[in-house]
């Protein structure tokens, strides 16, 4: 229940900003589903309860465990299904210039 208010939550917050960036909605999807994982907040206010001794450490690795659990499944979403196709980096300007200088010799 938990999860699935916190993972609407983040798509509300993180969502319409990849819609206003002109991420087209696959990218936008993607984007969102790994930001969406929380693992920094997560791992850093299990760190200080533990360290104030809020929790004991049987508490602490259950909320780690769960927080690095909740950021596998919309990864694993992510990767499977909304991955983008990424286009060529030959293609870019000023890459070709630059591995056209480095090939040739001094």
């Amino acid at each position: 229940m938990f999860l699935a208010i916190r993972m609407a939550t983040k798509f509300a917050g993180i969502l319409p900003l990849t819609i206003c960036h002109a991420f087209d909605r696959r990218e936008g999807l993607y984007g969102t589903l790994l930001m969406s994982t929380g693992l920094t907040f997560g791992s850093i206010s299990a760190l200080f309860g533990l360290a104030d001794r809020i929790i004991d450490q049987t508490q602490h690795t259950i909320l780690v465990t769960a927080v690095i659990g909740s950021a596998v499944a919309p990864a694993r979403i992510a990767q499977a299904w909304l991955q983008p196709d990424f286009k060529a980096v030959a293609d870019a300007p000023g890459v070709v210039e630059a591995e056209e200088s480095a090939s040739e010799e001094p």
